[in-house]
């Protein structure tokens, strides 16, 4: 019986459950043990399940959660403690809650838990704590982050996206993550002693931690919406004034601290003459005989030792960190520490005796004698302010300021004890962040935030009164880039600080100009009486900015493109101003660049095209239909056939034969032109093989593909160009890249290594519309150029001794001279073919020898050349595909 008893309880006594609980939970119930558990697996479930959401972040994303998290356990491990209270907290939050804005809930549930557990190790050495404190900040996070996430898509949806709503949406958040992180904790030890949940012990604490929390909350709200407004670059900026900020704010604390400790060695002091006091009577009752001698030697220790309080007060007094003074209830400086002299930069002499307000600035010396006037009062206990006090240098310096009631030793008259911390710092700092808010760092002018803002206000005064009239600017700069690109992003920084400087020169003092972003720029025209003063004001800035710029030792000369709107228009929103004002931009820059468009409601219609044209070729490029066509190109002096130009031609379901005219400068404006240009190669060169294959006599066939200013800038080009002619099967030297003058130009320093690259593959390069731009001899034989292509406005107008003929003449002359073909395009008539063969121009295109033919009249021309067993020279072999058509 003994035996099968003791075998029943020893597995009990030995489980390592129970040991496990007896070890980390000697003080725990079943409940509390229970929810201990339950609270801790969920939070588990929810770190390992914002694991898996982290892990579909973007790279870029991981390192942004990746210093979140790190800096938020950083600031957790140097709290910040509040004086006077038992309660503290970590900068952590501003994070934590940063994170939560810019990647969701999951990667802030991580941060929330990180940062918890750093906590739980420095303040606990209880394992229940260091496990259980993670897991309820995880989940607590999770749940409130959520919240947060679905009321911001909500929010977007129902299109509410004023800044001041998000940050009144993130303080909120933070208060349900304080309270509900409070409530997980607080259940503990409620659950341990059998007792009810409290709502007071919520409100117990919610002071200055719930406060806390919500400014970390809307500081990192102001954090992100500058970042969504000036990027990654900002944030940089701003973390380290914030641990800046915490320092001070630390330091500040600690010196009150100090100053605790000096009142409490003062106060123990007084109890310590108390004592003495109470110990001689005693010993003078008890000796009365000796009363006098007694009474002697307690009165001569009890002044030492008064003695001694007056001098540690003094002492400290004196040689306190921060500004100290005595003041009279009027005010009147009484005395003053070194540090208040050396903060206000006076001497002893001159701060005796004055009242204190005197060296307060203007603006704020109501402020203070506001609180001054409250000292007779009976529920005046003490106050602080933030000054502007003057330096006897002339400067100013902030000031923290904390005055209240004081009393020196042996002195029956009360005064005040005035505390003065130095704060500029913390000042700076915070109109550094506004600076970083509302302005352009580059430029220091208003950014499109403040510039959003004083549009707004323009707007809602015209609609109450319409006379009240606005005009709205839209500048960009035609050669940005070029500079960028040539100079180096100094000589672009130093460019736009150079124009900001220009541009606010020619304004008027109510005009307002803002750097949007890049090289564009916003102006804002309020109080004029005539539209006719805005067309002034952009004649003005036009002629300003043609002239010169010294920039990097380099002298520049830009222009740029200015789209007008006014409230002639009757807008409703700022967005429709500055989205009519780019609209007109845009107009100008297709006009010709260096001129200045106003807004009309047509353009709406026109830009809706652009727009509709847009999507439909997008569409057209992913479906596949597209097509290509093939201009023959001739020897002009044999007349045998040598290669094709391949032209994208798009038939549009609805609108019929789109021209390229229309949709490649679409292409090029949306990027959908890489994707062209990469259609167009590849079929180019497929087909280029299967003709070759026909015959060996066209083995030595070539075809020329354009390729676009766009695809330069790629980095990929030349493994684009590489794997279309690998792809075909087809050897190098039967590919031709066609780039137009002006492109190569623009963007000659970033295009010459890939043109090194593809000329070493053995791909021909040729500069189309050859004569149009301005390439310098310099540039021509160096650049490594096979062929220039005579643009067709000289073949068009080409006579017998007229100017273009002699233009053509030395473009040929000048191909020769440096070893590049010349080839003439747009040949139309036979007198131009004539002449052109007569100047040794070696090949041609044009619609007198064939106009470009799908790929299946290519094949009947090419068939049709076998048939005819064309070898020799001669125009028959240049009529042979007119017959086609």
């Amino acid at each position: 019986m003994t035996t099968a008893t003791e075998s029943a309880l020893t597995p009990a006594a030995v489980s390592p459950l129970h040991r496990l609980h007896t070890l980390l939970m000697p003080d725990y119930n079943r409940q509390a043990t229970v929810y201990w558990w339950a609270v801790v697996l969920l939070g588990v479930a929810v770190i390992v399940y914002s694991m898996i959401r982290v892990t579909a972040l973007p790279a870029a994303a991981w390192a942004q959660m990746a210093v979140g998290m790190f800096v938020a356990m950083l600031a957790g491990m140097f709290p910040v403690r509040i004086p006077r209270s038992k309660n503290s907290f970590a900068a952590g939050e501003v994070f934590i809650f940063l994170l939560m804005l810019l990647l969701g809930p999951a990667a802030a549930t991580l941060a929330a838990g990180g940062e918890a557990m750093v906590g739980a190790f420095r303040t606990s050495k209880r394992w229940t704590s260091r496990i259980a404190s993670p897991a309820m900040a995880a989940l607590s996070m999770f749940v409130s982050g959520s919240l947060l996430q679905a009321l911001l898509d909500t929010m977007q949806r129902m299109a509410l996206t004023n800044a001041g709503l998000l940050v009144a949406a993130t303080m909120v958040f933070s208060l349900v993550y304080f309270m509900f992180n409070t409530l997980l904790v607080t259940a503990v030890p409620r659950l341990k002693r059998n007792e009810p949940l409290q709502v007071s012990d919520l409100l117990g604490i919610f002071g200055w931690v719930g406060i806390a929390f919500a400014g970390s909350a809307a500081v990192a709200a102001l954090l992100y919406l500058t970042f969504r407004q000036s990027g990654i670059g900002v944030l940089v900026a701003v973390v380290p004034i914030i641990g800046m900020l915490l320092a001070t704010l630390h330091y500040y604390y600690r010196q009150q601290e100090a100053h605790e400790v000096v009142r409490e060695a003062a106060a123990k002091a007084a109890g310590r003459e108390a004592l003495a006091a109470a110990n001689a009577a005693e010993r003078e009752a008890q000796a009365a005989a000796k009363a006098a001698e007694r009474e002697a030697e307690v009165a001569a220790r009890h002044l030492q030792e008064l003695a001694a309080s007056e001098r540690r007060f003094h002492s400290a007094f004196t040689h306190a960190s921060i500004g100290m003074a005595l003041l009279s209830f009027e005010g009147r400086i009484l005395q003053a520490n070194a540090a208040l002299r050396t903060l206000l930069g006076a001497d002893g002499g001159m701060l005796l005796r004055r009242n204190f307000q005197d060296f307060v600035c203007e603006g704020d010396l109501e402020a203070l004698c506001e609180q001054l006037a409250r000292v007779n009062d009976l529920e005046f206990d003490a106050f602080e302010l933030e000054l502007r006090c003057h330096r006897h240098d002339g400067g100013e310096v902030w000031v923290a300021v904390h005055c209240s009631f004081f009393s020196e030793p042996d002195s029956t008259v009360p005064c005040l004890i005035l505390q003065v911390q130095d704060i500029s710092a913390r000042r700076k700092a915070e109109s550094g962040l506004h600076q970083l808010a509302f302005n352009d760092a580059l430029t220091g002018l208003p950014n499109r935030r403040r510039f959003h803002e004083h549009l707004t206000q323009a707007v809602e005064r015209a609609k109450i009164e319409p006379q009240r009239r606005f005009a709205v600017m839209f500048l960009d700069f035609d050669r940005f880039k070029l500079i960028n690109d040539g100079l180096g992003h100094s000589a672009g920084d130093e460019f736009l600080i150079q124009v900001s400087h220009r541009i606010q020169a020619k304004l008027r003092p109510h005009d307002t100009v803002a750097r949007l972003g890049g090289d564009e720029f916003a102006i804002l025209m309020q109080q004029f009486e005539d539209e006719r003063e805005v067309i002034v004001l952009a004649d003005r800035l036009q002629q300003a900015l043609r002239e010169p710029f010294h920039v990097a030792d380099t002298e520049l000369s830009t222009s740029a493109s200015i789209g007008i709107t006014s409230s002639n228009i009757g807008y409703r929103t700022p967005e429709d101003v500055l989205r009519d004002a780019d609209i007109a931009m845009y107009k100008a820059k297709s006009s010709g660049k260096a001129r200045y468009a106003l807004f009309d409601v047509a353009l709406h219609a026109e830009v809706a095209q652009r727009l509709r044209l847009e999507g439909d070729l997008r569409r057209a490029l992913a479906e596949g239909q597209l097509a290509v066509a093939y201009q023959p190109l001739y020897e002009l002096a044999s007349g045998r056939l040598s290669g094709f130009e391949a032209l994208a031609r798009w038939t549009h379901p609805a609108d019929g034969v789109v021209g390229p005219d229309r949709f490649i400068p679409i292409a090029e404006e949306s990027g959908l032109i890489v994707q062209l240009t990469d259609f167009v190669l590849h079929r180019a060169c497929h087909q280029l093989k299967e003709w070759q294959l026909m015959d060996p006599v066209f083995g030595a066939l070539t075809m020329q593909v354009n390729v676009s200013g766009r695809d330069l800038d790629q980095k990929g080009l030349v493994a684009r160009v590489t794997h279309a002619i690998v792809e075909a099967r087809l050897q190098p030297q039967h590919l031709i890249l066609e780039l137009t003058e002006n492109i190569l130009m623009d963007r000659l320093e970033s295009a010459l290594p890939v043109m090194v690259e593809l000329r070493a593959l053995g791909i021909g390069l040729s500069v189309d519309d050859f004569g149009t731009g301005y390439s310098s001899l310099a540039h021509l034989s160096s650049l490594p150029i096979d062929s220039l292509k005579v643009d067709r406005s000289f073949v068009r107008s080409l006579r017998a001794g007229s100017k273009e003929s002699m233009v053509i003449r030395a473009i040929v002359h000048l191909g020769n001279a440096l070893g590049k073909g010349v080839v003439a395009e747009g040949i139309e008539t036979a007198s131009q073919f004539d002449q052109l063969r007569e100047m040794g121009c070696r090949l041609g295109q044009g619609f007198f020898m064939s106009r470009p033919l799908a790929p299946t009249a290519v094949e009947m021309l090419l068939e049709q050349t076998l048939a005819m067993g064309i070898r020799g020279t001669g125009r028959a072999a240049l009529e042979l595909p007119a017959q086609l058509h």
